[in-house]
């Protein structure tokens, strides 16, 4: 189901007006063609980055795009630097060195605040819900840098449209719904900015089996819908079915990168994270 929806698309109209993108989702590791000089120009660019914990080296020349109308997964084990990448990207953490742009500006300098208003949205690790508010004011919580009322009301029908489960859960307290139903309130909160690119990091850690398919079928559909997605996933499998374009970090570096479907075919993929023919040997 999962690949269908991804080399597809399912509701292919632009989530709001002209300008997001285009309706259809593109084959997979293809650039989608639109305007030239705009696709010539990665959406989001992450450039010779050195990043720091104290004395700890976290990035080494870290160089990633996203471009307009991609899913980009970024695969890695535990503590390779997946996570800090999206600090850096949303500005909660400053790189030694290295550029990051968006738009083509830079990005470096401004506030997490300021990045969501030019465009990024977030979906954070174990999804930081407020849990003590209703799901319709968590959701209105994603819109709180705008001020035009009537288009915030009709993008939160378009989300209770896109998120059914949402819809039935709207008037519930966050805090009380399960791991699966909470990602899509925060999937469809961070939509409520009108996002060009959502940073998603580890979109189905905890999710149960039937939730993981549901999720990475939404995250194609949004994508779909004009939708940038950059993704942190430990799942390599299921990442790599619904992307474009994919990283794998290593300890700070990149090791290996290139189209979706050709690392999803590659050994060296299968072994480290797909239970290859390598990784059998290694285990006996």
């Amino acid at each position: 189901m999962i690949a269908t929806v991804a080399r597809t698309g399912l509701a292919p109209s632009p989530l709001w007006g002209e300008g997001r993108g285009e309706g259809q989702l593109p084959e997979r590791g293809a650039v989608p063609a639109s305007n030239e000089p705009q696709q010539q120009q990665p959406l989001l660019q992450l450039s010779k980055i050195n990043s720091f914990y104290g004395p700890v080296q976290a990035h080494f020349d870290l160089d990633i795009e996203v471009r307009r109308g991609q899913i980009v997964s970024l695969l890695g084990g535990n503590a390779s630097g997946k996570s800090t990448t999206m600090k850096i990207v949303l500005g909660l953490l400053k790189p030694r060195s290295g550029e990051v742009l968006f738009n083509g500006e830079s990005t470096l300098g401004l506030s997490t605040p300021q990045i969501v208003r030019r465009g990024i949205g977030s979906v954070p690790e174990a999804r930081r819900l407020f849990p003590a508010m209703t799901v319709r004011e968590n959701l209105l919580m994603g819109a709180y840098a705008r001020n035009d009322r009537k288009a915030v009301a009709e993008d939160l029908e378009r989300m209770l449209e896109l998120f059914p489960r949402v819809a039935e859960r709207i008037e519930f307290q966050a805090g009380t719904l399960s791991g699966g139903e909470q990602q899509m309130v925060a999937m469809a909160r961070a939509l409520m900015g009108r996002p060009q690119l959502i940073c998603m990091d580890e979109p189905t850690m905890g999710l149960s089996p039937l939730y993981v398919d549901k999720v990475l079928e939404l995250i194609a559909r949004i994508n779909a819908q004009g939708v940038s997605v950059f993704m942190v996933e430990q799942n390599a499998s299921l990442a790599l079915q619904i992307a474009h374009h994919g990283y794998v970090l290593q300890t700070g570096r990149i090791v290996l990168s290139g189209p979706a479907r050709e690392l999803l075919a590659d050994a060296r993929i299968r072994d480290a994270y797909l239970g290859g023919d390598g990784a059998a040997r290694t285990a006996s």
